[in-house]
C-alpha cells in the first residue's frame, strides 16, 4: 500500500499530473471517472495568491468527489510561498504540492518552478518552511535538473526527504529539453533505488500507453506513475493502464458513445464553473483529443471550436453521435 502521509493510495496508484489550463476541477472530474487515484489543481501562482488575484483564488476551488486532491503551488520568494501555503492550507486540500518543475521561460527564468534547480539551498529552505506551517503533507514535483550539467535529482531527493516531504515525483528531463527528446527515466530509478529514500517515488514523462507503464514499473521500481499530456482528451488512460497491469491484456477502447458522454459531461462542468463565455471557450482544445483519428472530422471540429452557443455544441455532438461508430464515418 502507497500512502502520502495518513493518505492511503492503494497498491500502484496513477496520479494526475498538474497542467496549466488543463487540470481544472471540470476535467478532474473525468479523470476521476476513468480511474486517477490522486490528482492536483493547476499550479497557483504564490504571488498572485496572496494579492487575491481572481485566477488564482479560484484555482483553489477543490470538490468532495475529487479526493485526495493536493493544490500545487509555484513561486520564487519564500516569504510569499510560506503566506501562500498558509492560504492553500486554509482550503484544506489532501496535500499541498510545491513545484520545482514548470520549464516555461516566464516561470523558471525568474526563479520559480525549475529555475530553482539552479539554487538548491534556497529550495530545500523554502520546502521546509512551508512543511513547517502546513497541517497536511508537503509533497514536491520535479525534474532530473537544470540541465544536463546538473543532474543533481538524486541529491535533491534526500535532501527534500531530510526536511520532511512526504512525497517526490519526478519529470525524467532537464529544465534545458522543456517537453523535447524523450524522457529519461534512468535517473528516476537511481532516486527510488537509493537506500536512503523511503518516502514514495513517483514517475513522469512519456507514460502514454499501458505497454509503457507497465515498462516503467518493471524497470524502474517506481511506487506508481504521474500522467499527463496523454490524459488530455483521453481520460480513460488510467483504467486503461489499470486493466493492463492487473490482467496482462489491453481493455476495449472507449466507444464512440463513451467518447461523446464523457466529451459532454467535461463541457458541461466546464460551463458551470467557468461561466458559458469561458467555459466554451476553454473547452475547445479538448475536442481534437477526445475525436482523434476520427473521418472527415474537420468540418464538424471547425464548428466545435468556432461557435459560442451552447446548444450548437450539444447538436453537434449529437451528430459526432449520429454519424460515427468508433471513429468510423457511417
Amino acid at each position: 500500500m502507497v500512502k502520502i502521509g495518513n493518505i492511503e493510495l492503494g497498491e500502484f496508484p496513477l496520479l494526475l499530473a498538474p497542467m496549466e489550463d488543463v487540470s481544472d476541477p471540470p476535467f478532474r472530474a473525468v479523470c476521476k471517472d476513468h480511474g486517477a487515484d490522486m490528482m492536483y489543481t493547476e499550479f497557483i501562482s504564490s504571488e498572485g495568491l496572496i494579492r487575491d488575484a481572481v485566477k488564482s483564488v479560484r484555482k483553489l476551488d477543490i470538490f468532495e468527489y475529487e479526493r485526495p486532491i493536493g493544490i500545487q503551488l509555484y513561486g520564487s520568494e519564500i516569504d510569499s510561498m510560506r503566506e501562500a501555503a498558509e492560504i492553500a492550507d486554509e482550503a484544506n486540500p489532501d496535500l499541498i504540492d510545491i513545484n520545482y518543475g514548470c520549464p516555461v521561460k516566464g516561470v523558471a527564468c525568474r526563479g520559480a518552478g525549475a529555475g530553482l534547480l539552479r539554487d538548491i539551498p534556497k529550495m530545500v529552505a523554502m520546502t521546509a518552511e512551508i512543511v513547517k506551517i502546513a497541517n497536511r503533507p508537503v509533497t514536491v514535483k520535479t525534474r532530473l535538473g537544470w540541465d544536463n550539467d546538473s543532474l543533481n535529482i538524486v541529491e535533491v531527493a534526500e535532501r527534500l526527504q531530510d526536511i520532511g516531504i512526504s512525497a517526490l515525483s519526478i519529470h525524467g528531463r532537464t529544465r534545458a529539453q522543456l517537453y523535447k527528446g524523450p524522457a529519461d527515466w534512468t535517473l528516476i530509478g537511481k532516486v527510488k533505488d537509493n537506500p536512503r529514500i523511503q518516502i514514495p517515488i513517483f514517475g513522469n514523462g512519456d507514460v502514454d500507453s499501458p505497454e509503457k507503464a507497465l515498462d516503467m514499473k518493471n524497470r524502474y521500481g517506481v511506487d506508481g506513475l504521474m500522467i499527463g499530456r496523454a490524459s488530455i482528451g483521453y481520460p480513460w488512460i488510467f483504467n486503461e493502464i489499470k486493466h493492463y497491469l492487473r490482467t496482462g491484456t489491453k481493455a476495449p477502447a472507449p466507444d464512440n458513445t463513451t467518447r461523446v458522454s464523457t466529451c459532454r459531461k467535461h463541457f458541461e462542468r466546464s460551463m458551470e464553473w467557468k461561466g458559458p463565455i469561458t467555459g466554451i471557450h476553454e473547452m475547445r482544445r479538448h475536442y481534437a483529443s477526445y475525436f482523434k483519428g476520427y473521418d472527415n472530422f474537420k468540418e464538424i471540429r471547425t464548428r466545435l471550436v468556432t461557435t459560442y452557443d451552447p446548444q450548437e455544441i450539444h447538436a453537434l455532438l449529437d451528430l459526432i453521435q449520429e454519424r460515427y461508430s468508433n471513429g468510423i464515418e457511417v
